[in-house]
C-alpha cells in the first residue's frame, strides 16, 4: 500500500554530536518537565533553564538537576539576570542580594553560566566603567563558587545593545569569569554586522544561542518575543553567523533560544523535533561552506547529503465512494487513464505522459467522508535509500507499510502534517509500477498534459514553518521567504520549496491567523498542478471533454488588460477558456483550474514561457478562491453536483438524528458529510433532551447563521410548532419569525388535539401567520397524537384550505400509522415538500410507550429494516428532499452524532440513491 497509517518514530539519539546541541526550556510549551522529557527524546545533549520555568516547577532546583542527569541532559545555562549592571550604590547592593540567591540556585542546579542581560531599567546610567566595575563584583562573586557570568547585550537594552559595546564592558572590567553570551536575534535584528564577532577572542564567548526570524519592521521586543524561528526558518544567514562564531574558537555548545505565538501553544515533543531539525540542518551547511577547521568541527558523518531529485513520481489522493468517482470523472476529463489497479490494495493508477495520480479507495481515519484529500506523494530520487537515511537522521517518522513479497519495497517518512513522502527510483530494480495490475487502458500517448509541476498544500499555521524546514532540511529542497497574498477572507501567507533545477516544487500556504467560525466554503483546499505545452488548447479540449473548469470572472481579464496590454487574440482566447495569466523579466505563466473535487482537492494546468519559476500573479490566488467559493455553494444547491455527481436527491440532517450538536455544530456536521440542508429543532419536545432557544439566544442565533453563511448549508426546516388544546397559534410568531430569520422553508407542526374543529382552526391560523414569512406548515401525524395517520391529516388540510399547508411523510410513522400508500399516491402533489426518512422493523412494538421510544432512539438506516421504504417514497412528487430523522442512542454513544450523520446519509445514498440509477428517471418517478 503506498500510503502507510501513519505512526509515530522515535528520534534517534545524538549523544556523539560536537560542539554540544543545546535547547532553551523557554522554547516549549507545558512544565518544566514536559520540556525536559521533550529535550531528551529529540536527542539534545543540554538544556537552558529558564528562571520562568523553574519558578513554576514542583521540582526543586536539586531534583532538576537529577532528573536532567537521569535524561542525559546538561543544564548549560540558567537565565535571564536581569537590570543588574550601572545602577547607583543602593540599588546595586539590593542587586548584588539578588544576584547571591540566583547564584545558589545556579549551584543547586549543577551549572556553571549565568545569562546577565544588559539593563533595560530607568534606574541604569550610561556608565560602561560602572557598568564594568559592577559586572566584575558579580563575576567575583560568581567565581568563588567555580561559576561564570555570560553578558549579553539585549538589542532593546536601555544603554548597551550589541555586541561590540557589550565586548567593550566585558574587556574593561577584565574578569576571567565574565564572558559573552551571544545570541544571533540580538544581533540581526539591529542589523549590525556577525563578522564583527571575530574579533572577541573565544576564550570570552561563554555560550551562543541562535534563534532565525521573518524580516520585519517592528519594535525589538516584540520582534523578538512573538517571531522569534528555528534556524532555516527565517531570513538571517545563521550559516556565517556560527562560522563567525567558531572562527573565534568558541567550544560550547550551539544552543537554540526561539519563542512564538505558534511554539509556545504547541505540542513540547514536535516542536523539539524541529528544533534539533534545524540545528542538525544548520550544522550541515557550516560543514558545507565554512573553512576546513570548522567543517571538522561540525561534520555529521551519520547524515547523508540530500541526493538529487528528478520531478514528482506521483501524487495519492484519499477518496471514498463519494468523492473518488468525482475525482475519477474529472481525471479522465482531463486526458488521464486509469492504466492499473494495485494487486493487493484499492489503489487506483491513473496515468497521462508523466503525470500519475493514485486513489486510493482504502479507509481514511483523518479524511472527513466525502472529501479527497492529498496522503502521499512521491519524489524521484537518484538514490531513494540514502533519502530515506538522511530522513530518518533529521528525525522523520519513518512510516510502517504493509506490502506483499512481490511488491516494491518503497521508503516513506511523515511531513508534519501527515503527509506521506515517498523516494522512488521509477524504472530501476525495484519499480513500483509493477505494484499496478493493468486494466487494459492505455495512457493517452497525445495527451495535452506532461507532468506534475507542483503540489500545494495547505497547512494549519502551527504547521506552516514547520513544513517549510521539513522540506527544505529532509528533501534538500531551497524554501522561497514567506509572501503574504490577498484573499477574500483573510490574507494568506505562502511559500515554497524547490530544488535547484525546479524538478520538484512544493508549496505551502496558510492564514497567519486562527479563523474564526467565519471562513470560505472550501476548508484547507489543495491542488496539483500539471504540466502542458499550450494551456489555451489544453482547456479548449478539456472543456469539450467535460472537464469541470472554473469560470473566471470578466472583471479579470478587464483588469489584465488595463495592466499588461496583452495581444487581444491572447486575452480573447484566455477570457473564453478561463485561463488566468502573468509575466515577469523571466518569462509567462499561463494557467487554470477546475472546480473542487471531493470538497477539498482540485486540479491547475500550467504552462511555463522561458524562466518563469512563480505561480501566477498576487492577485490570481483571490481570484480563484473567490470563483471556487462562488461555484461551491452553486454546487451545494445542485444535488446531483454536490453528492460527487450521479446522486439524485438532496439530503438534509435532520435534528433529531444528531440532537446532542448544537445548532452550529449540526450545521458543521452536516457540511462535513454532504448533506445540502439541515432540519433545526428550536423547541424542547421532551423535558429530558437538550433546548436549543434559537429564537431566544441572540449569541446562539448569530453563531448558526455565520455557520449556514460560511459552509453553505441552508434550512430546510424548523420543528416543532406542537398545538395541545391549551396553545395559541399567536405564540408560535417568534418561533416563526427566528425562522424565517434562518432561512428555513417548512415548519413541522404536530396537532395532538382530539376536537377536530379546534385543530383544523388553529392550523390554519398558523398557516396565516407563516405564509408572510415564506415558510409553509407541514402537518406530522404520529401514531401516538390525536393526529394519528394520513387520513386524519387530509381531513384537516382540507378543512384549512390554506396555499402554504401541507404534509410531512415520515417513514416510521407512516408505516406504525398503517396509512395506505394508495391514498398517499392520490393526494395533491403540492401537498408534500420533503419527507423524513429512515427505517424500522416491519413488526411494530408492542405497545405505544415501546413505539414512542423506538421512534426517538432506535430507527435503522434505509434497507436496514422492513418498512416499505422504497413504496412509501415511490408515491411522493420525484425531486423533494430527503430529511434523514434517524435517532439511534446506542450508535451515536459509540461513535459520536457527527459520525453517525455521515454513517446515515452514506447509508442512504448506497440504499436509494442507487435504485434510482438503476431504474432511471421515468421508472423511478
Amino acid at each position: 500500500m503506498l500510503t502507510a497509517d501513519h505512526g509515530t518514530a522515535n528520534p534517534v539519539s545524538r549523544r556523539s554530536a560536537s560542539p554540544p546541541l543545546a535547547l532553551a526550556t523557554v522554547c516549549l510549551s507545558g512544565t518544566l518537565e514536559d520540556k525536559l522529557t521533550a529535550a531528551a527524546a529529540a536527542g539534545f545533549h543540554g538544556v537552558e533553564i529558564c528562571e520562568g520555568d523553574l519558578v513554576v516547577s514542583s521540582w526543586s532546583p536539586g531534583r532538576i538537576r537529577r532528573e536532567c542527569a537521569d535524561l542525559g541532559l546538561a543544564i548549560h545555562l540558567y537565565q535571564p539576570f536581569h537590570d543588574f549592571e550601572a545602577v547607583p550604590p543602593g540599588i546595586f547592593e539590593a542587586n548584588v542580594r539578588r544576584a547571591e540567591r540566583k547564584l545558589d540556585v545556579l549551584e543547586q542546579l549543577g551549572a556553571t553560566t549565568l545569562a546577565v542581560c544588559s539593563s533595560t531599567s530607568m534606574n541604569a546610567i550610561d556608565d560602561d566603567d560602572l557598568a564594568a566595575e559592577q559586572l566584575s563584583t558579580l563575576a567575583g562573586l560568581a567565581a568563588r563558587r567555580g561559576l561564570r557570568i555570560a553578558y549579553e547585550g539585549l538589542a532593546w537594552g536601555r544603554f548597551v545593545n550589541t555586541v561590540g559595546h557589550a565586548w567593550r564592558i566585558v574587556r574593561r572590567a577584565g574578569h576571567p569569569a565574565l564572558g559573552l553570551c551571544l545570541d544571533s536575534f540580538h544581533v540581526f535584528s539591529r542589523g549590525d554586522d556577525p563578522a564583527e564577532i571575530r574579533a572577541v577572542p573565544g576564550a570570552k564567548v561563554f555560550h551562543l544561542q541562535l534563534a532565525d526570524a521573518p524580516r520585519l519592521t517592528m519594535d525589538a521586543l516584540e520582534w523578538s518575543e512573538h517571531h522569534r524561528l528555528f534556524p532555516g526558518q527565517g531570513v538571517f544567514d545563521l550559516t556565517g553567523f556560527v562560522g563567525h562564531v567558531l572562527a573565534t574558537g568558541y567550544d560550547g555548545p550551539l544552543s537554540i533560544e526561539v519563542f512564538n505565538d505558534v511554539s509556545r501553544q504547541a505540542d513540547p515533543r514536535q516542536i523539539a523535533v524541529d528544533a534539533m531539525r534545524s540545528l542538525l540542518s544548520l550544522r550541515e551547511t557550516v560543514g558545507a561552506f565554512g573553512p576546513m577547521a570548522i567543517r571538522e568541527r561540525v561534520q555529521l558523518p551519520d547524515l547523508p547529503p540530500a541526493p538529487p531529485l528528478d520531478g514528482h513520481v506521483f501524487t495519492e489522493l484519499a477518496v471514498d465512494e463519494a468523492s473518488g468517482p468525482a475525482v475519477a470523472r474529472a481525471l479522465t476529463a482531463l486526458g488521464f487513464a486509469h492504466t492499473g489497479q494495485h494487486h493487493s490494495k484499492p489503489v487506483q493508477l491513473w496515468v497521462q505522459n508523466k503525470a500519475r495520480i493514485l486513489l486510493n479507495f482504502a479507509p481514511q481515519r483523518t479524511v472527513p467522508a466525502g472529501t479527497a484529500a492529498i496522503c502521499a506523494l512521491a519524489v524521484e530520487s537518484a538514490d531513494p535509500v540514502g533519502s530515506a537515511r538522511r530522513a530518518e537522521q533529521l528525525l522523520a517518522p519513518v512510516l510502517p507499510r504493509a506490502r506483499q513479497s512481490a511488491e516494491a519495497d518503497l521508503s516513506s517518512v511523515a511531513a508534519p502534517d501527515g503527509t506521506a513522502v515517498f523516494f522512488c527510483r521509477t524504472g530501476g530494480d525495484d519499480n513500483w509500477l509493477g505494484d499496478f495490475a493493468p486494466t487494459g487502458r492505455a495512457a493517452h500517448a497525445d495527451g495535452p498534459l506532461t507532468g506534475t509541476d507542483h503540489v500545494s498544500l495547505t497547512e494549519s499555521v502551527d504547521d506552516f514553518d514547520q513544513a517549510a524546514l521539513f522540506y527544505r532540511a529532509v528533501l534538500g529542497l531551497q524554501a522561497t521567504r514567506t509572501t503574504t497574498l490577498p484573499a477574500p477572507f483573510g490574507l494568506i501567507n505562502s511559500r515554497d520549496a524547490t530544488d535547484r533545477e525546479h524538478h520538484v516544487r512544493i508549496c505551502l500556504n496558510a492564514a497567519p491567523l486562527r479563523r474564526g467560525d467565519w471562513s470560505p466554503a472550501v476548508p484547507s483546499p489543495q491542488h496539483i498542478a500539471f504540466t502542458t505545452d499550450d494551456a489555451i488548447a489544453a482547456a479548449k479540449a478539456m472543456r469539450a471533454l467535460g472537464a469541470p473548469l472554473l469560470r473566471i470572472p470578466d472583471n479579470y481579464y478587464d483588469d489584465l488588460d488595463a495592466r499588461l496590454a496583452l495581444p487581444q487574440h491572447l486575452l480573447a482566447a484566455m477570457r473564453q477558456h478561463s485561463v488566468l495569466y502573468d509575466r515577469d523579466q523571466d518569462g509567462e505563466y499561463l494557467h487554470f483550474y477546475t472546480e473542487m473535487l471531493g470538497a477539498r482537492i482540485f486540479f491547475e494546468v500550467v504552462q511555463r514561457v522561458g524562466a518563469y519559476s512563480g505561480y501566477g500573479a498576487p492577485n490570481s490566488a483571490a481570484v480563484r478562491m473567490a470563483a471556487h467559493r462562488r461555484r461551491r455553494l452553486t454546487t451545494l444547491r445542485e444535488p446531483s453536483a454536490l453528492a460527487g455527481g450521479g446522486h439524485p436527491h438532496a439530503y438534509s440532517l435532520a435534528h433529531l438524528t444528531a440532537l446532542s450538536l448544537s445548532p452550529p455544530e449540526l450545521v458543521s456536521a452536516a457540511a462535513d458529510a454532504g448533506y445540502r440542508y439541515v432540519g433545526l429543532r428550536m423547541t424542547r419536545v421532551t423535558p429530558h433532551e437538550p433546548h436549543h432557544p434559537l429564537a431566544t439566544d441572540p449569541a446562539l442565533m448569530r453563531a448558526t447563521k455565520v455557520r449556514l453563511a460560511a459552509t453553505g448549508i441552508e434550512v430546510l426546516d424548523i420543528e416543532l410548532a406542537r398545538m395541545a388544546p391549551d396553545d395559541d397559534p399567536a405564540v408560535f410568531l417568534r418561533f416563526l419569525e427566528a425562522g424565517a430569520e434562518l432561512g428555513a422553508r417548512h415548519v413541522i407542526t404536530q396537532l395532538p388535539d382530539p376536537e377536530f374543529t379546534r385543530k383544523a382552526d388553529r392550523f390554519a391560523r398558523l398557516c396565516e401567520l407563516a405564509r408572510p414569512l415564506g415558510l409553509t406548515i407541514d402537518l406530522e401525524f404520529p401514531s401516538w397524537t390525536q393526529t394519528p395517520d394520513l387520513t386524519e391529516a387530509v381531513r384537516v388540510l382540507r378543512d384549512a384550505r390554506q396555499p402554504n399547508a401541507g404534509i410531512l411523510i415520515d417513514l416510521i410513522h407512516f408505516a406504525r400509522s398503517g396509512s395506505s400508500v394508495a391514498e398517499l399516491r392520490d393526494l395533491p402533489r403540492e401537498w408534500f415538500r420533503f419527507a423524513h426518512v429512515c427505517d424500522a422493523p416491519a413488526e411494530a412494538p408492542a405497545t405505544q410507550e415501546e413505539i414512542i421510544h423506538a421512534a426517538r432512539f432506535e430507527r435503522l438506516f434505509p434497507g436496514e429494516g422492513g418498512i416499505d421504504v422504497h413504496g412509501i417514497l415511490g408515491a411522493l412528487p420525484a425531486g423533494i428532499p430527503y430529511a434523514l430523522e434517524i435517532p439511534r442512542a446506542t450508535l451515536v454513544a459509540q461513535v459520536g452524532a457527527k459520525e453517525h450523520a455521515r454513517l446515515a446519509i452514506t447509508a442512504a445514498r448506497r440504499h436509494l440513491d442507487a435504485v434510482v440509477r438503476r431504474a432511471g428517471p421515468t421508472e423511478a418517478a
